[in-house]
C-alpha cells in the first residue's frame, strides 16, 4: 500500500511536462513507498494551465503561487517557473513547511541560494534541484568508474555544451518561451542555463572547483523584448569559455555557446586520469567510452596489443537504472532521467537519507557559475568560496 504525496506542480512549459511525466511514471517502474498524486498545477494564463491540467490529469489549478502553496492537501512544490521566482517560492514553501524540488539553476546568484539553502535548513524540509544528467545511467556509470578507481589519479576534465538556436537576430528576447534571453529573468545565459549542468556533473564526477578564469561574449548585442516590442540590450552571455583548477589539483577546460551550429545538445565531458579515461557525449546518451590503462588494484598495466577505447553499451541489468526499464540493448531517453531522479527523491523519503543534489550542492554549482561571470568581468583568475 503506497503512501500517497500531493504534489503542486508551478509551470506548464518544457520542463513542467518533463516532471509531469515523471511524476506519473515513477510508480509504474521502481517500487517505492510513496506514490505522487497530480494534485495542482499553477501559471499565470488560466487558459493555458487549465489546458495543462486537463492533459496531464491535475486535479485542480492555480492562477496565483501563493494560493497553491497555501493549501493544506499539497505536500510537495515542485518549482519549473524561471530563475527569478525561485527564491520568492522557495521561502514560502519553506514558511509553510512544504518539500520542495526545484530547477537548475537554483538562484540567481549565489547570494539568493544562499538565503534558499538556510531557509531549507530551518524548516527541515526535503529538498533536490533538479540536475538530472545525473541520471544518465551512463553518467551515473561513469561516477561509479571513479568511486571504483578505475580513472586513478585525475590529470584533466574537459566539458562542452553547444547549441545552436539563437544565431538568428530576429530571435526576440523576453516572454513565455525566450526567458533565457532575458538577464532580468534569466540571471545569466549559456553559464547559468548550461555551463550549471556541466559544472554540476564535473564536480560529482571529480570534485569541487577551487578556481576559474573565464571570457564570455555576446555575439548579437539588441534583440526585440517579446512582450514590449522595443528593442533592448542583450544582458546574457551568448557564449562562455573557462579554465578551471579543482581541489585534487587536476586541470579544467569548459566551453558553451548557443552559436555552433549544428550542434543541438552537444553535452560531453571527459576525465583524464593515472589508470585511465571517460567519455561521454548526450547525443549518444546509451554510450559511455572508457580507456583502461592498468588495472585499479595492482597498478599493473593492461597488455599494449589490447590497449584502447572501449564502447559501452549501458542497457544491461548491472547498470545505473536499467534494470527497471527494458531489455539489454534497449535504450531510454531523456524523460527517463527525470522518472531515475524523482525514484531517487521518493526513495530517499523512505530512507531518510537526503537525495543529492540538494540545495548544498545547487549552492556550490552556482558560487562557480559567479566566480565565472565575475572573471569574465576582471579577466582574472577568482577563486569559488
Amino acid at each position: 500500500m503506497t503512501k500517497p504525496l500531493r504534489v503542486g506542480m508551478i509551470g506548464y512549459g518544457f520542463m513542467g511536462r518533463a516532471h509531469s511525466n515523471a511524476y506519473r511514471q515513477v510508480n509504474k517502474f521502481f517500487e517505492l513507498e510513496y506514490e505522487p498524486v497530480l494534485a495542482a498545477c499553477c501559471a499565470r494564463s488560466e487558459d493555458k494551465i487549465k489546458a495543462f491540467a486537463e492533459n496531464w490529469g491535475y486535479e485542480s489549478y492555480e492562477t496565483d503561487w501563493r494560493k497553491l502553496i497555501a493549501r493544506d492537501d499539497i505536500d510537495l512544490i515542485d518549482i519549473g517557473s524561471p530563475n527569478n521566482t525561485h527564491k520568492e517560492i522557495v521561502l514560502a514553501a519553506c514558511e509553510a513547511g512544504k518539500m520542495i524540488l526545484c530547477e537548475k539553476p537554483l538562484a540567481m546568484d549565489a547570494a539568493e541560494g544562499e538565503t534558499m539553502l538556510q531557509a531549507v535548513k530551518k524548516a527541515n524540509v526535503p529538498n533536490m534541484v533538479w540536475f538530472n544528467y545525473r541520471r544518465v545511467p551512463a553518467i551515473s556509470l561513469a561516477q561509479q568508474i571513479v568511486d571504483e578507481g578505475r580513472i586513478g589519479k585525475p590529470f584533466h576534465y574537459r566539458a562542452t555544451y553547444l547549441q545552436d538556436w539563437t544565431i538568428s537576430p530576429d530571435v526576440p528576447q523576453g516572454g513565455a518561451a525566450l526567458w533565457r534571453l532575458d538577464v532580468d529573468v534569466a540571471g545569466s545565459g549559456v553559464t547559468g542555463d548550461l555551463l550549471a549542468h556541466s559544472i554540476d556533473t564535473a564536480e560529482w564526477l571529480n570534485g569541487p572547483i577551487r578556481e576559474v578564469v573565464a571570457r564570455t561574449e555576446t555575439f548579437v548585442k539588441e534583440r526585440t523584448h517579446q512582450e514590449t516590442g522595443e528593442t533592448k540590450k542583450v544582458g546574457i552571455d551568448d557564449a562562455c569559455m573557462f579554465l578551471a583548477v579543482f581541489e585534487n589539483g587536476s586541470m579544467g577546460t569548459f566551453e558553451s555557446t548557443r552559436y555552433a551550429r549544428g550542434r543541438k545538445n552537444y553535452n560531453t565531458f571527459e576525465l583524464n586520469g593515472e589508470n585511465g579515461s571517460v567519455f561521454f557525449d548526450l547525443e549518444d546518451p546509451q554510450i559511455l567510452q572508457y580507456f583502461k590503462y592498468a588495472d585499479p588494484k595492482s597498478g599493473d598495466k593492461v597488455e599494449d596489443h589490447l590497449t584502447g577505447w572501449q564502447r559501452i553499451h549501458v542497457t544491461n541489468s548491472e547498470h545505473p537504472y536499467m534494470d527497471r526499464w527494458w531489455v539489454p540493448g534497449c535504450t531510454i531517453g531523456y524523460e527517463h532521467t527525470f522518472t531515475n531522479a524523482l525514484a531517487d527523491f521518493l526513495k530517499g523519503l523512505e530512507t531518510g537519507q537526503p537525495v543529492q543534489p540538494d540545495f548544498a550542492s545547487g549552492l556550490r554549482t552556482q558560487k562557480v557559475c559567479d566566480a565565472v561571470l565575475k572573471s569574465a568581468g576582471t579577466g582574472k583568475w577568482e577563486n569559488v568560496d
